[in-house]
């Protein structure tokens, strides 16, 4: 079910997790934190986080007390968020969001990707990013976040990461293209990316559009890879539309072949920088080498 962040607290203390018995989530951690952000609870900010909570979003100060310092910012244009997917990985959370009156963000209803991270002591330490502004109309006729939210085969997680991992790299940074059906389900395909349709031959159409264009996708690096049972999310650097930008992109896995995907495409901005942390730095351990360790 789809909830205000305000609420996530509550909920999360419900969703599933793939935690090892007896292991606490950290779902109701990041959930308490964001529901007091969007209620200016800053009692509630400082109880949870640490007063060095680092900010990789370039337009947010780095520090608590700057980002508290932004609130009423978000107060006066009246800024709410959806949650509509929440997973866990080690001492990271990661989430699906759409805020709206997010004029502060850029635009009056924007689609994120949220990574939250939780240190040692349980408190909130880190965030990171990307935002897209929402799109009404698209290729598949599916909406940006729309699908299925449920966490299973909490024992495949390393698997599917490992699957992720390997379609970025071959597909998306190009170093074998041809296996493409040997990590997407050409049986069925759902697709949320608002420039293209359904199904392997929507991804090749978006493909030859692009290239005709000059205009293609081109992924360098992947920074972050986190998963929860048959939900992964990659983090990747690339470029388009000759600019550096941030790809963050969700897979869902069913029976070893990734059926669903979504995304937010994020230029990496270069002016008007609030901190100097960097969109892509920091994450410890969860990088594609880390896979299976």
């Amino acid at each position: 079910m789809k909830k205000t962040l305000t609420a996530v607290a509550a909920t999360a203390l419900l969703a599933t997790g793939a935690l090892a018995e007896g292991t606490p989530s950290i779902k109701p951690i990041v959930g308490k934190f964001l529901g007091a952000v969007l209620q200016g609870d800053v009692d509630t900010m400082r109880e949870v986080a640490n007063a060095d909570y680092i900010q990789h979003n370039p337009f947010i100060p780095t520090g608590l007390e700057p980002f508290i310092e932004m609130l009423p910012v978000l107060q006066e244009a009246g800024t709410t968020a959806e949650n509509i997917r929440m997973f866990e990985d080690g001492n990271y959370v990661f989430m699906h969001n759409i805020w709206r009156n997010a004029e502060p963000f850029g635009a009056p209803e924007m689609v994120s990707f949220d990574i939250i991270r939780v240190d040692e002591n349980g408190k909130v330490a880190e965030h990171w990013d990307a935002l897209q502004p929402l799109v009404t109309e698209t290729a598949s006729g599916r909406t940006q976040t729309d699908g299925p939210t449920e966490v299973t085969d909490l024992d495949k997680t390393e698997a599917n990461k490992a699957l992720a991992v390997a379609l970025v790299r071959d597909v998306l940074m190009g170093e074998d293209p041809s296996r493409i059906t040997d990590y997407i389900s050409s049986e069925s395909y759902a697709q949320h990316n608002p420039m293209i349709a359904d199904g392997l031959d929507g991804i090749v159409a978006a493909v030859e559009q692009l290239t005709a264009q000059g205009n293609m996708f081109q992924y360098t690096d992947i920074h972050a890879v986190l998963g929860e049972g048959n939900f992964v999310l990659t983090v990747s650097e690339g470029q388009w539309n000759g600019t550096t930008n941030a790809f963050y992109d969700l897979f869902r896995m069913e029976d070893g072949m990734i059926v669903e995907h979504w995304d937010v495409i994020q230029p990496v901005p270069t002016e008007g920088l609030a901190n100097d942390n960097g969109m892509f730095t920091g994450f410890d351990g969860v990088g594609p080498d880390s896979i299976g360790q």
